[in-house]
């Protein structure tokens, strides 16, 4: 950890005191706001490492800011960590097809939270470092670059969430091979990642939108998983 600075997005003042508290303690420096709208105005003005996101926000909710933060060129690949206290399947899915990295239900514990965010920031240096090795990947009429963070179709740049962009990817790099849908979720997100596998069908369903024709690509297998075309 490099005294790495993170964005706290929370409306209730008990609860963002002991998130400040707690990741103060740990070394992070951390910078806490209570609406959504000074929290995207943080995430552009000061580029955290890390933006932990209360959904349950007044007027501009966690959702919306979410979408926000992933569709600047300077944010989009910030991690981000949805905090939210209905613990409900819906939102969490939400969260997570509008490209957050990881999910945690109030109430939690703080030691739970750190440790979450740790992981999360570290995957994103063993991204990083993975990427910038890796050359683009050419399928079909696909082209998928790992540094960039890059898609195209017929050489058309396609708008994908950084999760979509990581499963198609995983998919990708082994045509013709099958995966069940906890493989995709422990290729992706980490073997500890808590989610229920329908998370992975809602990534598929917006990745094939997104990609147009190309979507066929993706191909459903029954009662198994999803394998990439080859």
């Amino acid at each position: 950890m490099d005294n790495e600075l993170v964005l706290v997005i929370e409306d209730e003042d008990d609860i963002r005191e002991l998130v400040r508290y707690n990741l103060s303690k740990e070394g992070y420096r951390v910078l806490a706001v209570a609406t959504g709208e000074e929290g995207i105005a943080a995430a552009e003005a000061r580029h955290p490492d890390a933006v932990l996101l209360d959904l349950m926000l007044p007027n501009v909710d966690g959702l919306t800011v979410c979408r926000r933060i992933r569709s600047s060129p300077r944010t989009e690949r910030i991690p981000i960590i949805i905090l939210t206290a209905k613990g409900e399947e819906a939102d969490i899915v939400s969260g997570l097809n509008l490209g957050a990295d990881d999910y945690i239900t109030k109430p939690f514990s703080p030691r739970v939270l750190v440790a979450r965010l740790r992981a999360v920031l570290r995957r994103r240096l063993a991204d990083a470092d993975r990427e910038d090795g890796e050359s683009p990947l050419q399928r079909h009429s696909l082209t998928i670059h790992p540094g960039r963070h890059e898609v195209s179709v017929g050489g058309q740049p396609i708008d994908l969430t950084s999760t979509e962009f990581r499963v198609l990817h995983f998919l990708a790099r082994r045509p013709g091979w099958v995966f069940t849908r906890q493989q995709i979720l422990d290729g992706v997100h980490g073997d500890k990642y808590a989610i229920t596998e329908r998370a992975v069908d809602v990534q598929v369903v917006g990745l094939r939108k997104k990609l147009g024709s190309a979507g066929e690509y993706i191909e459903t297998v029954r009662g198994v998983g999803y394998r990439f075309k080859e």
